[in-house]
């Protein structure tokens, strides 16, 4: 593994297992905040809780979990992604700066909304990276073409040495009689 993955996956993951400590611990100081958000979710979603305490907490516990394997490099790109699907509900929630009268405040939300949408293209890159190997995918399209390339060898030598051996056959063949 690489130094700049040793050090930076730790790092994007701090904030996320911080934040969700935080969540499953109090998530009362969450819920209001996330309400606007929540409810139309869980409306649409049957397998969600009705309670927005309780979807925050299940937000906090899977940015914890995910963020603890994204940081000891295990499984990091799924925890990558599950990290990025709990980011944008809780930055829509937590950093609705087109609401905000005051400009100050306005100006605060607006730099914390940047900045989540900032670790939300983090998390994107980590979901991609896969660590100097190459993907499923390439290996899989790279498998069919080696498997093509022997299949197309294998014809090519069995053609060259089908006339040869066919001769060779008729010739003990007559030999024979």
């Amino acid at each position: 593994m690489s130094l700049l993955r040793l050090v930076g996956r730790p790092m994007l993951a701090s904030m996320f297992v911080s934040g969700g400590l935080n969540t499953l611990r109090a998530p009362e100081e969450v819920a209001p905040v996330a309400e606007p958000v929540v409810q139309p979710v869980t409306e649409r979603v049957d397998a969600l809780p009705d309670r927005t305490e309780h979807v925050v907490r299940i937000n906090g516990a899977v940015q914890v979990v995910a963020g603890l394997l994204l940081g000891s490099g295990r499984l990091p790109r799924p925890a990558a992604l599950a990290i990025s699907a709990t980011l944008v509900p809780t930055t829509l929630a937590g950093h609705r700066f087109w609401e905000a009268e005051d400009p100050e405040e306005r100006a605060q939300q607006r730099i914390h909304f940047l900045k989540n949408l900032s670790m939300l293209g983090g998390l994107l890159i980590a979901a991609d990276d896969t660590a100097g190997a190459p993907s499923l995918a390439w290996r899989g399209r790279h498998a069919a073409h080696d498997l093509r390339r022997e299949a197309h060898l294998v014809r090519r030598s069995v053609r060259a040495t089908a006339r040869p051996a066919a001769a060779v056959g008729s010739a003990r063949a007559r030999l024979a009689r």
